[in-house]
């Protein structure tokens, strides 16, 4: 069994940065790929960013150049940083890690309003 903790999500202004956190109850980046999903009110959760267990990066076409995905092996935590937040990327943010299991974090409020 893995747990996942999401945390620093929160309200920013147009243009702003958050940088949200995933942690993992234990090491599973040689095995697992994690990923980061959104969703808004009223729409189907959806992929955001995910990072293979060899490093590859992937984003949604509407994150790319603003969004980036990174980890901390030693500290079993995966981050996302965001730049340049638009008031279309308002939505909970769920981490997942999908392998021989699939597994999912609590999620986290992100509002990017004036």
């Amino acid at each position: 069994q893995v747990q996942l903790v999401e945390s620093g999500g929160g309200l920013v202004h147009p243009g702003g940065s958050l940088r949200l956190s995933c942690a993992a109850s234990r090491n599973i980046f040689s095995i697992y790929a994690m990923r980061w999903y959104r969703q808004a009110p009223g729409k189907q959760r959806e992929f955001v960013a995910g990072m293979a267990s060899d490093s590859s990066t992937a984003y949604a076409d509407s994150v790319k150049g603003r969004f980036t995905i990174s980890r901390d092996n030693a500290k079993n935590t995966v981050y996302l940083q965001m730049d340049s937040l638009k008031p279309e990327d308002t939505a909970v943010y769920y981490c997942n890690a999908a392998g021989t299991n699939n597994y999912w974090g609590q999620g986290t409020q992100v509002t990017v309003s004036s």
